[in-house]
Order: structure tokens, then C-alpha cells, then sequence
């Protein structure tokens, strides 16, 4: 466990609680937080009852300069994401001694990360992405017509856009993708959005379980393997051409991958294959329904479609947190930091850096350049960054061009999560063209 030091350097106990609280980064007041530390204090030690401390990464170039350096901040050493001391209790006893209930590729380092990393990393290259075009459009059309399809005879159309096309629409992509069948898209959603949301009462599968015991879901866990292992059974007997079948014939080292790493990998595809885009096509549609003088402008220019799209990645950043392990004492940004000492690196405050974004904190559809850091950077750099940006680019060549108004329609929510969240409500009102 941690032995830091540093008091100098320690966060003040209402700014450090706040980093460990999901309703901030639900309300915002995570952003107020940021910008503070930003200026104050960018790389500090957070001391919060019932967490091991831990150091605080919110300058976009330490983020940066961290996530080059995968040999000297290792992943796997402890827990990635931020948990609870009574989590992390729970999942060494569970898992005889490692802080690991899954192992994905999250969860890896070297040697073992690039040899599983590259199992699939050929599916998700832009080659061979080119050839999924097609059959994505034809999925982005389905979701248009469907939202088209709320217009009543007034001409005015309303929806919750969240709940009616961004969560189905990346869903379905992946989905057909993976070879699950389309009668479980709505299974695997409910598990996602419990396995993410499970520190938000809405979300959560249990929600009468105090907040602070609430890092995550052991049972929706069980349910995802459950499910996989029946599909992957299926995809040995019978292969077919989908990512389920891959992994579920992978060799690494001559050896066929384990139950453990299997469920996984399809566990981490099929979550944050969906879920993180859905975020972002929903951080944009909100962005622009705030920001009409921007849907003009991009309704005017189509070909600024893909800097519509890093900037809704940028501005929503789905992914806020993760969580790094010093393998060895080191100086690094002025601060002395030693061997197991946690640092979270806090993406969503790099991206609003403003030492890097020009007005970091207004919504720019045509911003460039956008050196944003949602899909994080280095060897752990983002397996699905291109199918996510490929799926966004056609839903909104698809979407733009018939829509001619847009406003919101209620109050829209974020959801209540330290590790990954978005918008779980957006209600709209529109006119098609």
C-alpha cells in the first residue's frame, strides 16, 4: 500500500471529497474542482476517509507525460478505477489476493497487455473498419427514422434522446459486431448501465446499498460472465464471423485464453464498446441544442462533421477517471512520489485545460486543433477510438441534414459515477426537415 508523503501538497478535505463523490461529476461541481486544482495545486495528495490516498493528475501535459510512461505507472498493480478500502478488501478475498475481479485490458501491463491487446486489434482498425460503413449507415438511418418518427402532426417532434437513439444506436453497432443477437441488445444495456451506474440510484441494480459501498456491482459481474460463458460455449462449437468467436478461440502463448480473461474481454467490448459513444453523441446533441449559432454552423458545413465529433468527445468525456501505480520511487512534476503510491488521472480535467484549449469551457463544433485526451494516450490508448468516431461521423451525416430545429425540451441529467458517465436524460424538441 501507499507510503506518501508530501503533506505540503495535500488537497483541501472539501475539494479532495468532492473527487470521490459520484453527484459531482453528475451536477458539475467536478469541473469547479478541477479548474481549482488546475491552478492551485495540479498534482496533490487526496486523503478521504475510506480511500487509500491517492494523487491527483489534472494538467493535460502530466496526464500526458504519465500514460508515455507505461513501465514506471503500471495499471494492474493495483485497482484501475478508484475503489472504496472495503471494495478493494472484498475483491483480494474473492479473488485469493488479487485486486481484481475481471482482467481486461484495463486491468494489464506488459508482457500480458500487448499480446491480448492484439488479439482484436485488427477488428477495430480503421482497413478494416472501412467495410462495416454500410451496414453502420444502415443502422444510423433506423435510429433517424425512429426519432423522425416522434414528430407529431404540429411538425414538432419530442424525445428523451438519450433513452431513444443514443444509447441503442452504438449499442446495436457493437452488438452485431460481437454476434450477440439483437433479442439481447436490451439485456446487455440494463447490465452496462448497472455495471457504470451503480453509485447512481437511478442506474444501480441495488440502490439501497449506501453510496460508499457502491464502487460496483458483484452480481451484474456474475450475470455478464453467465451470459458470455453460454455465447462463448456457442461461438467454440461454432464459429462464425464475429468478435465472440474470436475470443472465444484465442491462443496466447500456445495456450487457450482462460474462463477469467475471456469473460473479460467480452464483458469490457460489450460495456464500454457502446456505452462511452453513447455519451458523447448525447454530450453533443445537448451541447448543440444549448448552442444554436453551432448546429447552424455545422448544418451550413457539413465537413466539419469530424471536428463536431472530437469536440462532443472532449466536451462530455465519457471516461473521467483512471487510476495509475508508481512502480518505483520517483520525482515527477515537482512532487516526490513513491513505490505503490495510486494517482488518478483525471481526463475530463485535461480536457478543459486551459494551457492547451482556447475557452475550454464553451462548446466549439469546428474547434482545431483538439488534442484532447478521452481516449487516453500510450499503450492503453483506446482499442475502439475509430469505430466510436466512424459511428458519431455517420449518425450525424445522417441526422444533420433533416434536422432544422432543436431545443431542450426539460432538465437533462447526468448520471452519478466517479469512473465513467454521461447523459442519462436529454428531453429535445425538434422540427425535421
Amino acid at each position: 500500500m501507499s507510503v506518501m508523503t508530501a503533506a505540503d501538497h495535500r488537497i483541501p478535505n472539501d475539494q479532495a471529497a468532492l473527487l470521490v463523490t459520484p453527484g459531482a461529476y453528475a451536477d458539475g461541481r467536478i469541473h469547479e474542482t478541477y479548474r481549482w486544482l488546475r491552478k492551485n495545486e495540479p498534482l496533490g495528495m487526496a486523503t478521504v476517509e475510506g480511500v487509500d490516498p491517492f494523487w491527483v493528475v489534472t494538467r493535460h501535459a502530466d496526464i500526458l507525460e504519465i500514460s508515455r510512461q507505461n513501465d514506471l505507472f503500471h495499471n494492474g498493480d493495483r485497482a484501475p478505477t478508484l475503489v472504496s478500502q472495503a471494495a478493494d478488501k472484498k475483491v483480494r478475498e474473492m479473488m485469493g489476493g488479487s485486486p481484481h475481479l475481471l482482467r481486461t485490458l484495463i486491468h494489464m501491463d506488459a508482457p500480458d497487455h500487448p499480446k491480448y491487446r492484439a488479439l482484436t486489434q485488427g477488428w477495430f482498425m480503421p482497413q478494416n473498419l472501412r467495410r462495416l460503413e454500410d451496414q453502420i449507415r444502415v443502422i444510423a438511418r433506423a435510429a433517424v427514422e425512429k426519432m423522425a418518427a416522434k414528430v407529431g402532426p404540429d411538425g414538432v417532434g419530442r424525445c428523451d434522446f438519450v433513452q431513444e437513439v443514443a444509447l441503442h444506436f452504438p449499442l446495436h453497432v457493437i452488438m452485431s459486431i460481437m454476434g450477440v443477437p439483437p433479442e439481447d441488445e436490451p439485456r446487455m444495456l440494463k447490465l452496462t448501465q448497472e455495471l457504470f451506474g451503480a453509485a447512481d440510484p437511478e442506474l444501480a441494480r441495488d440502490a439501497d446499498t449506501p453510496v460508499a459501498e457502491r464502487d460496483f456491482d458483484f452480481s451484474v459481474v456474475i450475470d455478464f460472465s453467465n451470459y458470455f460463458r453460454t455465447l462463448s460455449e456457442a461461438k467454440r462449437a461454432a464459429p462464425t464471423d464475429d468478435l465472440a468467436s474470436l475470443i472465444a478461440n484465442s491462443r496466447i502463448d500456445g495456450q487457450p485464453i482462460s474462463d477469467l480473461e475471456a469473460m473479460s474481454y467480452y464483458i469490457i467490448v460489450a460495456t464500454a464498446g457502446h456505452d462511452t459513444t453513447s455519451s458523447s453523441t448525447a454530450g453533443a446533441m445537448w451541447a448543440l441544442a444549448e448552442n444554436p449559432a453551432e448546429l447552424a454552423k455545422v448544418k451550413k458545413d457539413l465537413s466539419l462533421i469530424p471536428a463536431l465529433v472530437d469536440e462532443s468527445i472532449r466536451w462530455t468525456t465519457p471516461v473521467k477517471t483512471f487510476m495509475r501505480t508508481a512502480t518505483e520511487d520517483v520525482r515527477f512534476a515537482d512532487r516526490d512520489i513513491k513505490k505503490g503510491d495510486w494517482l488518478m488521472l483525471c481526463y475530463a480535467s485535461g480536457n478543459r485545460d486551459e494551457a492547451v484549449f482556447e475557452d475550454p469551457g464553451q462548446f466549439h463544433a469546428d474547434r482545431k486543433p483538439n488534442k484532447h485526451l478521452a481516449f487516453g494516450y500510450g499503450a492503453h490508448l483506446c482499442l475502439g477510438q475509430h469505430l466510436a468516431k466512424m459511428e458519431m461521423r455517420i449518425l450525424w451525416e445522417e441526422l444533420l441534414p433533416r434536422l432544422s430545429e432543436l431545443e431542450l425540451d426539460g432538465v437533462p441529467a447526468m448520471s452519478e459515477a466517479v469512473f465513467v458517465n454521461g447523459p442519462k436524460r436529454l428531453p429535445v424538441r425538434f422540427r425535421m426537415a
